[in-house]
């Protein structure tokens, strides 16, 4: 259909939702709508506008270059949200218990509600441009490997996928939202707040969902190293290349801060922000990993993170045969290794045997989820 309103794009959305085998009643309790927060201060604070007011409108902004940096960072967020929402749609059929399906079903409600801001975004404020993008948006299917990032196109379809995907790659997702807040464009900047608070309840079924997985001590921490092993690099790559330019301008024309731009009084090292998102981000994941670690049987070799250099597809390891540990390997070394470290049909078979079981999870406490920002 032709997009000319955002109500054109709701009707596009509602039948994307159709499309992917969604049962909408399942999120019926949900209202899928736009949400802006405030903004601590009204100013540029990075780049070479700082010190300027935020942009309201996409006239505001002073060069096409920026407007179509600015589009470009709303489109791939916007992608993964859908995205995971088409990765997570069939993990109903086998939610552990009444708990996990509610909680399922709020992330995927509230990672479509954030494409849904994006798209809001996209259809109110760049014309043309802007409707043709949040329509492609619907077009893509993570399942037919056409999202734009790699983390968008691997199979969930087992609930260790969920939570090991929920404890990485929604994380790093926190780290691009957090940039993204600091943005010159205040629409978009207004959208981060909302947008983490939802994220932070995701990071928490991530982080709880492990450790009940490693509490009842059903799935061997073999196999759940594997999973790290299968999700953990995909969220490397999703930080970006290294001496990245499109980090540098999107710097310097204000649209994506540092993680922790507002504690900084240091300089930006504007040749190398990504591998400081990534840096901040390993050191984040390091600390939670020791923290599962706790649930380890004594018996058991500890979880893991694989090393920055394995199984990367992006930057300067990309399709380079590293280890998990960073051992370069001969080609035919690597092949073998990754059969070894990554899930295989087996071990699927075997999870699924193990997950059929009732105890493979351990209850849930009557708290929420672990915090997870």
């Amino acid at each position: 259909m032709s997009i000319a309103t955002f109500d054109d794009w709701v009707s596009a959305f509602r039948a994307w939702q159709a499309d992917i085998g969604l049962d909408r009643r399942s999120v019926e309790p949900f209202s899928f709508e736009t949400k802006y927060g405030t903004l601590a201060e009204e100013e540029i604070s990075f780049g070479d506008f700082a010190g300027a007011r935020r942009w309201e409108s996409v006239r505001q902004i002073p060069d096409q270059r920026i407007r179509d940096a600015l589009l470009n960072y709303i489109v791939y967020q916007g992608d993964t949200e859908f995205a995971s929402a088409e990765q997570q749609r069939h993990l109903y059929d086998t939610a552990p218990s009444a708990y996990d399906l509610r909680c399922l079903t709020r992330v995927m409600a509230e990672e479509m509600r954030h494409g849904y801001q994006m798209c809001h975004l996209l259809v109110t404020h760049f014309g043309h441009a802007g409707r043709l993008e949040a329509e492609k948006l619907l077009q893509r299917r993570a399942y037919h490997k056409q999202r734009l990032l790699g983390s968008f196109n691997e199979d969930i379809t087992t609930w260790l996928d969920f939570f090991t995907f929920a404890q990485f790659v929604d994380r790093d997702g926190k780290y691009q939202l957090r940039m993204l807040s600091h943005s010159a464009f205040a629409p978009l900047a207004r959208s981060m707040g909302p947008m983490l608070q939802e994220e932070s309840f995701h990071l928490g079924v991530g982080f709880d969902g492990l450790r009940r997985v490693l509490l009842a001590g059903k799935v061997p921490v073999a196999l759940v190293q594997k999973f790290f092993n299968k999700w953990v690099p995909t969220a490397y790559d999703l930080f970006g290349t290294d001496n990245s330019g499109s980090a540098h301008w999107g710097y310097v024309w204000g649209l994506k801060g540092r993680y922790d731009e507002e504690q900084q009084t240091s300089p930006a090292d504007r040749a190398h922000l990504n591998e400081t998102a990534r840096q901040l981000y390993c050191t984040e994941i390091t600390e939670l990993t020791a923290r599962l670690n706790q649930y380890v049987p004594a018996d058991q070799p500890p979880l893991r993170l694989p090393d920055q250099t394995f199984h990367r597809r992006i930057g300067a390891y990309a399709g380079e045969p590293y280890s998990v540990d960073g051992t370069r390997l001969s080609p035919g070394a690597y092949a073998a290794h990754l059969v070894e470290v990554l899930p295989q049909p087996e071990d699927l078979a075997l999870l699924h045997r193990l997950t059929t079981a009732p105890d493979w999870l351990a209850p849930k406490k009557s708290r929420g989820p672990e915090p997870g920002m």
